[in-house]
């Protein structure tokens, strides 16, 4: 690592740390004031509120980093024009290639940093962020449900109900499984449905078999088309308690629920897209240093942006990034592009536009 090298590694990471303290504070603040008054009303300890907004730190942390990312790539830049060390570097011989390496460097740990966060910690600790503000906070009670592979209900006094998947808004449920227990809590019925969808006369089951145990030890089975089953539950309690969110499941357990949806005949373009789009998102900390560099130096080659300016262009950038990857995911949960390329669109798109901008700068 030559002295260059650490140098202006040292300045970036300086600059980075400031923008990333900048966003994170800016962010907390604005989450912190708009949730506090809802807060406030249910009398919780301050101890409580603290725990919940520093569960919420890695999911924010995440997505403001590749932000800081940018911002610090352009203001570096631009104070290393400004105070004429990139046309001494220059002057030196001293290629884009070689003043660009320590930002390309440190982006990369950067993304390895948020890719090994959203992997596993990022769900666990929106998972506990969402228990604290619903059962400390707001006071309400856990649901008997899991959610994922054990979506499992309890139906009146004897009946357990097991569902595979809950489409959208919670009216239709799919791989239905229904044990009813007798008197001695011994498995009396199970009932098997396709799916159950909510009408106005309540939920019925569809293109099922029924499987009842008699005492004597036989076993009678009944096929059907339609059968009315009473459930107390309405399509709001299951889009909220079972409809699975992908942003409380690690990394391999989307990709695993999603291989089980195929396997099962469902769809699972929702969950390969967010699966994808989980992947690639946090090299877009490597697109934003490329794209930061090529912003501050087209043209001439040695000329910077002021910081009024580089911080205009980062905001500017981030929300074309954001809107353009949001759209794309859209895109892709719906079906109309494949999950791999839903996923990885805007940093494709964006890495091209860097890559022609940075060609353009004179070497």
């Amino acid at each position: 690592m030559t002295i260059l090298f650490r140098y202006i590694l040292r300045e970036y990471v300086k600059v980075f740390t400031m923008c990333f303290a900048g966003l994170m504070t800016i962010y907390l603040v604005i989450d912190f004031f708009e949730k506090v008054r809802k807060f406030i009303r249910y009398d919780v300890e301050v101890s409580t509120v603290l725990g919940y907004f520093l569960l919420r730190t890695p999911a924010i942390s995440f997505q403001i980093a590749p932000l800081a990312i940018l911002m610090a790539t352009l203001l570096t830049l631009g104070l290393l024009s400004k105070n004429l060390e990139i046309t001494a570097m220059r002057s030196c011989g001293i290629s884009l290639y070689r003043i660009s390496a320590p930002f390309l460097c440190f982006s990369l740990a950067v993304a390895i940093v948020l890719f090994s966060l959203s992997a596993v910690i990022i769900p666990l600790s929106a998972a506990q962020a969402e228990y604290v503000k619903t059962t400390l906070i707001e006071k309400k009670g856990s649901p008997a449900t899991f959610k994922a592979d054990r979506d499992w209900i309890q139906v009146g006094d004897h009946t357990l109900m097991n569902i595979e998947v809950v489409d959208p808004g919670g009216a239709t449920l799919r791989g239905i499984s229904l044990y009813q227990l007798g008197t001695a809590f011994t498995l009396a019925e199970i009932t098997e449905a396709r799916e159950a969808r909510y009408t106005p006369q309540g939920w019925v089951l569809h293109r099922g078999v029924r499987r009842s145990f008699l005492p004597n030890g036989g076993l009678l089975v009944e096929e059907f088309a339609n059968r009315p089953i009473v459930l107390s539950h309405t399509p709001e309690d299951f889009n909220s308690w079972l409809s699975v969110e992908s942003d409380e499941m690690t990394l391999m357990a989307i990709r695993s629920y999603a291989d089980r949806l195929r396997k099962d005949g469902y769809n699972f373009a929702r969950f390969l897209t967010d699966y994808y789009g989980r992947v690639a998102f946090p090299f877009v900390s490597v697109v934003m240093t490329v794209l930061g560099i090529a912003l501050s130096l087209r043209g001439s080659g040695v000329r910077g942006s002021g910081m009024a300016i580089g911080i205009g262009q980062a905001l500017l950038t981030g929300f074309l990034y954001w809107t353009t990857h949001s759209v794309a995911i859209a895109l892709g949960r719906s079906g109309v592009l494949a999950p791999i390329m839903a996923g990885w669109f805007a940093n494709l798109l964006f890495l091209s536009f860097s890559f022609y901008l940075f060609l353009r700068v004179r070497q």
